[in-house]
């Protein structure tokens, strides 16, 4: 019987994304594949230091033993690493109990165009090139950004927060604002658009999925008086009233009532992070990220208007061996 792969809300990441590969990487970067090659194989059992996305990644794979009986989550690895480096990999996820075990090593190809052959909802990638191509492709896709955030083993709840605009809506609105330069005429066409709801953004179809959990541990919470839920979900956006009533409009068409909502309205979004410490953050703007990556795992998402000018930089070749990504 094939795997219900199309039942399972599946997250696909790079080697990078999940480990801090930096050492391996300077090793191809100044060496090459050869000496890479032989670098990987000699420290197959020295585990991989943790990555930006491994906090996301650890507590999103819980969910399965909170839910055995769906097992709901699958994690898979698309690399452009070769088979026999790619080893280190999945020990390493076997050293801290990550439970990933299917996925494609491509031996220098672009990994991201299996995206939708593996049904993922979002692709993480140190890679600039693939997540730009991907995303021009129509694939979710974000780009993890350095950060030195440590992971608490502590802590086991999940905490997952969105822009909205770009991210989980469309860029409508954005176009209005970036076309006006002036927040009068969005908030004008916002507010005249409040019963519409928007289009969905790249990130729309995880966003959901994700809130198939938030009905399960609702459920939960009424069966199980002593339940203490495992998920929290945040927008945090720059918008501001009266903008807000058509965010508020699109989460009821798509079902989602349990999120958070941060309005922030021009305030700095690194000050309502740094209280709400999500173990992952998907923004579509880097002038958002590059303060907020200091001391939250960030990702670009390089959808949309704000975007045009990076994936127009931006010509990956599909046969660019840079194997360690």
């Amino acid at each position: 019987m094939a795997y219900p792969i199309e039942k399972k809300l599946v997250v696909a990441v790079s080697s990078r994304a999940v480990f801090d590969m930096d050492e391996a990487n300077a090793v191809f970067d100044d060496h090459g594949v050869e000496a890479y090659r032989k670098f990987q194989l000699g420290r197959l059992d020295v585990p991989f230091e943790r990555g930006v996305a491994f906090p996301f990644i650890r507590r999103l794979l819980r969910l399965n033993n909170l839910y055995p009986d769906q097992q709901p989550v699958e994690v898979v690895v698309l690399s452009r690493n070769s088979p026999d480096t790619g080893q280190r990999f999945f020990r390493s996820c076997q050293h801290y109990g990550l439970a990933i075990s299917r996925g494609a090593f491509l031996s220098g190809q672009s990994p991201h165009l299996y995206i939708g052959a593996f049904n993922a909802s979002l692709f993480l990638s140190a890679h600039r090139g693939d997540v730009v191509d991907a995303t021009i492709r129509g694939f979710p896709a974000g780009l993890v950004l350095p950060t030195k955030v440590a992971d608490d083993d502590t802590d086991h709840e999940l905490r997952i927060a969105f822009d909205f605009d770009g991210v989980l809506a469309n860029d409508e609105a954005e176009k209005v604002y970036v076309r006006e330069k002036s927040l009068q005429p969005y908030h004008d066409y916002e507010v005249a658009n409040k019963a519409k709801p928007h289009h969905a953004g790249p990130l729309k179809d995880l966003f959901t999925k994700i809130g198939f959990f938030q009905r399960l541990e609702a459920k939960r919470s009424l069966s199980e008086s002593s339940y203490v839920p495992a998920l929290r979900v945040a927008i945090v956006t720059a918008r501001n009233a009266p903008a807000d009533e058509r965010v508020v409009t699109t989460l009821r068409e798509w079902g989602f009532g349990a999120a958070e909502l941060f309005l922030m309205g021009g305030i700095e979004k690194k000050r309502v992070l740094d209280v709400l410490k999500p173990h992952i953050f998907f923004d579509d703007q880097l002038v958002h990220l590059e303060t907020a990556a200091s001391s939250t795992p960030s990702v670009l998402i390089p959808f949309g208007v704000r975007n045009e000018e990076l994936r127009n930089a931006v010509v990956p070749s599909a046969t660019d061996l840079d194997l360690n990504k």
